[in-house]
């Protein structure tokens, strides 16, 4: 079996928190990056407010973390990425640890550095959301169970009760079905009873249950108590039905009325590039553990482990039966599957099986690894065109791979080809093409410019903006003032934030305007191939002014 030397997990911390440098992404992580300034600066942690209105989707957990960090640090890009970035550090420790009870020490790093080392980790970081947050409550208390179970210490239970209440206190019921999901499918298929109807679980539900009473109280004040409030077009609004039943399971049911008209197959195309390069060693690991369950007719010895693949199965199957999903959903499960890979390089290279598979699998490795660094030139040459230094930190990391692939003295050779290549190439996404990608977002460009020259909010006025502007929010630190037609509330030396219909609006009113910002915007979570080509980019793109009134 391959060592897993410790300083690869340290260059992973570091490259995740090189991902501070890039500004804060419209839509998602934006609206949340905002949320949580706004709560540091009125310190009302019970109740949530998106620009001064109620905020009915994501639970608290995110935007206290944030907002805690935000008071420490200041509303920046590091405020409010730092709690994100250490809990995805936690969840690849929880995944060794969960790993190495299921196997080995070496199964476990390996499982730690496959989570670590896949793209849609990669892209959390940069671009943050709850879901990452998420993971690091779910693994850990998944965890921190087979722990318990393991070592009969109290402890772990409290330790996997907390955990599992600060996942649902991120995204939802979804923290105490993945553990139920991963644990209930092993119990089950190996025939231990006894571990399934254990009356130490009801301590558990007891110690989530009392974490649950702020976060309960606050939507109980927020929206229980004034079922007269419109939320998203409706008055008679539960708080509290809303998270515990209508945002999860309404998706299934009906009763949330969000649907994009995804299918059961939409999760698993999107982990194409998510689960990248490791989605290649997943799908016959799946296949060979479902297989194999089948032969051994449903029923597991002691020694065997259904936790990951069952797991993983459940959570995919919970994700994908909503009739609203989006890419991010299934990372939650993404332990599970680096689990399964794991289990399959240990079969490779600790016990000598499948010599014909890893084999096949090591050249598609070298394959892919070769697309995606042409893919980083291409960046480099064409996307957003780079100076003399950047082709040669590429030329250095392609020395690095080549090494790699030369190497014969090196052990598990797919691990070390797949960690090494996703590695480098995102040390160039991250730094280059995500931080040249910001200077497109109107809101962080404007917003920054408004804080520095520290205009106030009540001389600034948004007019006909098509594009989110939650970053502009945030990086201004105040909220602005939003109008899309008609009274213009605005007076000599006020600012007017606008495009090309606004601005021809104006004009003919009458308005005497002086250009102070101007420049190109596009929805940067939104690429397309006409803005990837720099040649074709002014179509995707329109222009922005920020004017002052004369």
């Amino acid at each position: 079996m391959p060592r897993i030397p410790f300083w690869i997990f340290i260059v992973l911390a570091v490259l995740y928190f090189s991902a501070v440098r890039v500004d804060i992404m419209d839509i998602d992580a934006s609206q949340y990056a905002e949320i949580s300034r706004e709560m540091a600066q009125t310190k009302d942690y019970l109740h949530i407010y998106d620009r001064g209105n109620n905020y009915l989707d994501k639970p608290p957990m995110l935007f206290w973390l944030s907002a805690a960090s935000i008071q420490c640090f200041g509303a920046t890009n590091f405020g409010y990425k730092l709690p994100s970035i250490l809990l995805a550090l936690l969840a690849l420790f929880a995944t060794y640890r969960l790993a190495k009870l299921l196997y080995d020490e070496e199964t476990g790093r390996m499982a730690a550095l496959i989570l670590g080392c896949c793209q849609g980790v990669f892209l959390m970081t940069n671009d943050v959301r709850c879901d990452l947050v998420l993971m690091g409550w779910t693994i850990t208390g998944v965890w921190l169970l087979k722990e318990w179970l393991v070592n009969k210490r109290i402890v772990y239970l409290i330790g996997a009760s907390i955990a599992i209440a600060f996942g649902m206190m991120t995204k939802g019921p979804i923290a105490l079905l993945a553990p139920a999901f991963a644990l209930g499918s092993d119990f089950i298929l190996k025939r231990q009873w006894r571990n399934i109807f254990k009356p130490a679980y009801l301590l558990l539900l007891i110690v989530v249950a009392l974490i649950l009473i702020p976060m309960s109280i606050g939507l109980y004040q927020q929206y229980d108590l004034h079922t007269n409030k419109w939320i998203d077009g409706k008055t008679g609004i539960s708080g509290l039905k809303f998270f515990f039943w209508t945002q999860s399971f309404g998706r299934i049911t009906g009763e949330n009325s969000w649907n994009n008209g995804a299918d059961l197959s939409f999760q698993l195309v999107n982990m194409l590039w998510s689960f990248l390069p490791w989605i290649f060693l997943f799908l016959p690991a799946l296949f060979i553990n479902i297989q194999s369950l089948v032969r051994q007719r449903f029923r597991l010895s002691n020694e065997q482990e259904w936790l990951s693949t069952g797991g993983f199965l459940l959570c995919y199957l919970a994700v994908g039966m909503s009739k609203y999903q989006l890419p991010h959903y299934i990372f939650v499960a993404f332990p599970f599957a680096a689990i399964m890979c794991a289990q399959l390089l240990r079969d490779f290279y600790a016990l000598g099986k499948y010599p014909k598979l890893e084999r096949v699998l090591r050249i598609t490795m070298i394959v892919a690894g070769n697309l995606l660094f042409t893919g980083v030139l291409l960046i480099l040459m064409f996307v957003f065109p780079a100076n003399i230094v950047w082709f040669i930190l590429w030329g250095l990391s392609l020395t690095i791979w080549l090494l790699v692939l030369r190497n014969k003295q090196l052990k598990a050779k797919i691990l070390w080809i797949g960690a090494v290549v996703i590695i480098l190439v995102n040390f160039f996404l991250t730094n280059h093409f995500y931080f040249q990608l910001m200077q497109y977002q109107v809101g962080t460009v404007v917003g920054k410019y408004i804080h520095a020259q520290q205009i106030p909010a009540d001389r600034i006025i948004t007019y006909r903006m098509h594009d989110p502007l939650n970053s502009l929010h945030f990086n201004a630190q105040q909220v602005i003032r939003i109008f899309e037609n008609g009274y213009v509330p605005s007076q000599k030396g006020d600012y007017i934030l606008t495009q090309e219909d606004g601005l021809k609006d104006l004009q003919s009113r009458g308005f005497r305007l002086s250009m102070v910002l101007k420049g190109d915007m596009f929805k940067v979570s939104e690429l397309t191939g006409d803005f990837i080509n720099i040649h074709n980019r002014s179509k995707a793109t329109s222009v922005y002014y920020f004017l002052k009134v004369e």
